[in-house]
């Protein structure tokens, strides 16, 4: 039992269930009068979590997932069976849940920690980490009822992580986060999965897969199966293939990819619209200043096809000389799985010595893999030296998200997930 961090024996959350307001008065006034329903949202369920264990819960919208945290967490009282918890908890659970509207963010901040079991000391040791992590500038010292929703996730994710809980749990709030903020929460839950244990809800089959050691399938709130990840998403999703009509008929047409500057200005350390920065580092002899999408035409664009023909446009400055320079890249999913990565020596392109205090533009030019519609951010590298001995001079992650939409129009080479034809260009 003590490796047990988390034993739920026999759970079962009622609700009262009334066709009338008045029928609520009714019961109360008259003895022994019945004018509800039960409904059971959570019904005799048991699982137990081990110390480090990564476990993942699935299922339909009402399936019981929100319920059965919310009791784990205390925020709900079951109304039979027990939960046992071995270690501090941290929540991530409906936007705001466990905020005080009214007060600031840096308020908020203690008033989580104090609610968590957290001393003032240890708060203060944590907050200059949670800021760093959240990210919202000034907004900080202003009242949460204020926040977009974008802000409001940046610091519960940041409150949450950086309190050093031994369980963490999360429920789907991190879908409202930004790509970027995204990408930085899954790197820190990562970090946690190696010393902690985590219980993560989400509609997002493939997180499911790549972050947890088990998968608990909920169904009318009974666990319906439980077992690995990929054995129950597979049935999972062919269930719901099956349980949702999809009406083809009003699919929308997929427009004409919109033509807008998708670029980033590397330099001044770029930042999106909800200010979350990119991560970068190397030894900044040379640095990449700005990287655009364009279409075969040299046209900005915002979106890429399947098939699609496109350049990924670098401009590089430098401080002094690279002798052995080498380029490259990878295309990542949105739990930053890589899914390709090339450069320079594995394409066996010949780079020329970098001279310095010059300017060099590159473009990466390929067809763009056959892969589901969906965002992949890209990172772009610039090294020295030869592939089993280099040293890193600059590397953004994130340095573009490459927005894919499938129209079908491009078949040829369906089913291919790697790059072919990569070639770069010096302008």
């Amino acid at each position: 039992m003590e490796d047990i961090t988390i034993d739920v024996r026999n759970v079962v959350k009622t609700y009262k269930l009334y066709n009338r307001p008045m029928d609520r008065l009714k019961e109360s006034l008259i003895k022994k009068s019945c004018y509800h329903k039960d409904f059971n949202a959570v019904n005799d369920i048991s699982f137990s979590v081990n110390r480090g264990e990564t476990v993942g819960i699935i299922g339909k919208n009402g399936a019981g997932k929100s319920t059965l945290l919310k009791m784990i967490t205390g925020v709900l009282t079951p109304t039979s069976g027990s939960i046992n918890l071995s270690g501090t908890v941290s929540a991530l659970l409906e936007l705001g849940t466990g905020f005080d509207a009214e007060r600031s963010g840096i308020d908020n901040i203690y008033l989580n920690g104090r609610i968590n079991g957290l001393s003032k000391q240890e708060i203060d040791s944590s907050v200059e980490k949670i800021l760093d992590f959240a990210d919202i500038g000034d907004f900080i010292y202003q009242p949460i009822k204020t926040y977009s929703s974008g802000m409001l996730v940046r610091l519960a994710f940041a409150t949450a992580i950086n309190v050093n809980p031994e369980i963490l749990i999360v429920d789907e709030a991190l879908s409202v986060g930004d790509v970027r903020f995204q990408q930085k929460c899954y790197r820190k839950i990562r970090e946690f999965k190696e010393k902690g244990t985590v219980l993560f809800v989400s509609h997002d089959t493939g997180a499911i897969t790549s972050f947890c050691d088990r998968v608990i399938w909920l169904d009318d709130g009974k666990i319906y199966k439980s077992g690995r990840p990929m054995e129950i998403i597979e049935e999972y999703l062919t269930f719901m293939r099956y349980e949702i009509k999809m009406d083809t008929a009003e699919k929308e047409k997929i427009e004409d990819i919109r033509v807008s500057d998708v670029s980033n200005d590397l330099a001044e350390v770029p930042e999106d619209e909800n200010n979350t920065c990119i991560l970068e580092f190397g030894n900044k002899s040379a640095s990449f200043t700005k990287i655009s999408l364009q279409n075969e035409n040299h046209k900005l664009i915002s979106q890429v096809r399947i098939g699609q023909d496109i350049r990924v446009r670098m401009e590089i400055e430098t401080k002094r000389e690279i002798e052995y320079p080498i380029l490259g890249f990878n295309i990542k999913d949105m739990l930053g799985n890589e899914l390709v990565v090339t450069n320079t020596v594995f394409e066996k392109i010949d780079m020329p010595i970098l001279e310095a205090n010059r300017k060099y533009i590159f473009e990466w030019r390929f067809r763009f893999p056959c892969f589901h519609s969906g965002d992949y951010p890209m990172d772009i590298s610039l090294a020295e030296g030869t592939y089993q001995n280099h040293e890193q001079i600059h590397f953004v992650t994130d340095a573009l998200v490459l927005k894919c939409v499938d129209d079908h129009m491009y078949q040829e080479g369906r089913g291919r997930y790697i790059i072919d034809c990569v070639e770069l260009l010096q302008k």
